[in-house]
Protein backbone atom coordinates (compact mmCIF):
# COMPACT_ATOMS: atom_id res chain seq x y z
CA UNK A 1 0.00 0.00 0.00
CA UNK A 2 1.02 3.59 -0.55
CA UNK A 3 2.17 5.49 2.51
CA UNK A 4 1.08 8.89 1.11
CA UNK A 5 -2.43 9.86 0.04
CA UNK A 6 -3.00 10.66 -3.60
CA UNK A 7 -2.12 14.30 -4.21
CA UNK A 8 -3.85 14.66 -7.55
CA UNK A 9 -2.30 16.44 -10.51
CA UNK A 10 -1.18 20.04 -10.59
CA UNK A 11 -1.49 21.14 -14.20
CA UNK A 12 -2.41 24.82 -13.89
CA UNK A 13 0.19 26.02 -11.39
CA UNK A 14 2.81 27.44 -13.79
CA UNK A 15 0.68 29.84 -15.78
CA UNK A 16 1.55 33.13 -14.05
CA UNK A 17 2.93 36.20 -15.80
CA UNK A 18 6.63 37.05 -15.84
CA UNK A 19 8.00 39.86 -13.63
CA UNK A 20 8.74 42.35 -16.50
CA UNK A 21 12.21 43.19 -15.21
CA UNK A 22 14.87 45.23 -16.99
CA UNK A 23 15.85 48.72 -18.05
CA UNK A 24 12.81 50.92 -18.74
CA UNK A 25 14.53 54.22 -19.62
CA UNK A 26 17.80 54.17 -21.53
CA UNK A 27 20.85 56.46 -21.48
CA UNK A 28 20.21 59.91 -22.93
CA UNK A 29 16.44 59.78 -22.46
CA UNK A 30 14.71 62.61 -20.63
CA UNK A 31 12.79 61.56 -17.51
CA UNK A 32 10.51 63.18 -14.97
CA UNK A 33 10.59 62.82 -11.18
CA UNK A 34 9.29 59.43 -10.00
CA UNK A 35 9.63 57.56 -13.31
CA UNK A 36 10.85 53.95 -13.17
CA UNK A 37 14.31 53.61 -14.69
CA UNK A 38 15.21 49.97 -13.90
CA UNK A 39 13.18 47.09 -12.47
CA UNK A 40 15.48 44.44 -10.98
CA UNK A 41 15.68 41.51 -8.58
CA UNK A 42 18.40 42.40 -6.10
CA UNK A 43 20.76 45.32 -6.54
CA UNK A 44 22.39 44.39 -9.85
CA UNK A 45 22.55 48.07 -10.87
CA UNK A 46 23.39 50.83 -8.39
CA UNK A 47 21.31 53.96 -7.77
CA UNK A 48 23.51 57.00 -8.35
CA UNK A 49 22.90 60.73 -7.87
CA UNK A 50 19.44 61.91 -8.89
CA UNK A 51 17.88 58.48 -8.30
CA UNK A 52 16.54 56.43 -5.40
CA UNK A 53 16.00 52.74 -4.70
CA UNK A 54 12.57 51.48 -3.65
CA UNK A 55 12.13 48.48 -1.38
CA UNK A 56 11.86 45.98 -4.25
CA UNK A 57 15.17 47.32 -5.71
CA UNK A 58 13.45 49.36 -8.43
CA UNK A 59 15.45 52.47 -9.38
CA UNK A 60 13.36 55.65 -9.77
CA UNK A 61 14.25 59.17 -10.90
CA UNK A 62 14.39 61.59 -7.96
CA UNK A 63 14.66 64.67 -10.20
CA UNK A 64 13.79 65.71 -13.75
CA UNK A 65 16.71 65.28 -16.14
CA UNK A 66 18.56 62.90 -18.45
CA UNK A 67 19.42 59.27 -17.67
CA UNK A 68 23.09 58.29 -17.58
CA UNK A 69 24.67 54.83 -17.18
CA UNK A 70 28.29 54.53 -16.01
CA UNK A 71 30.47 51.50 -15.23
CA UNK A 72 31.95 51.47 -11.71
CA UNK A 73 33.85 49.01 -9.50
CA UNK A 74 32.17 48.29 -6.17
CA UNK A 75 34.27 47.04 -3.24
CA UNK A 76 32.80 44.24 -1.14
CA UNK A 77 33.44 43.77 2.59
CA UNK A 78 36.10 41.15 1.80
CA UNK A 79 38.04 43.65 -0.31
CA UNK A 80 37.07 42.06 -3.63
CA UNK A 81 35.93 44.54 -6.28
CA UNK A 82 33.15 43.71 -8.72
CA UNK A 83 31.96 45.59 -11.83
CA UNK A 84 28.56 47.28 -11.53
CA UNK A 85 26.52 49.78 -13.54
CA UNK A 86 25.50 53.02 -11.82
CA UNK A 87 22.27 54.69 -12.98
CA UNK A 88 22.09 58.45 -12.45
CA UNK A 89 19.94 61.40 -13.54
CA UNK A 90 21.54 64.75 -14.35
Amino acid sequence: MANVKAGGSAKNIHNNAGPRLGVKRFGGQKVKKGEVLVRQTGSTKLAGPGTYLSRNFTIHAAIDGTVEFTKVRKTHFSGKTVPRVRVSVK
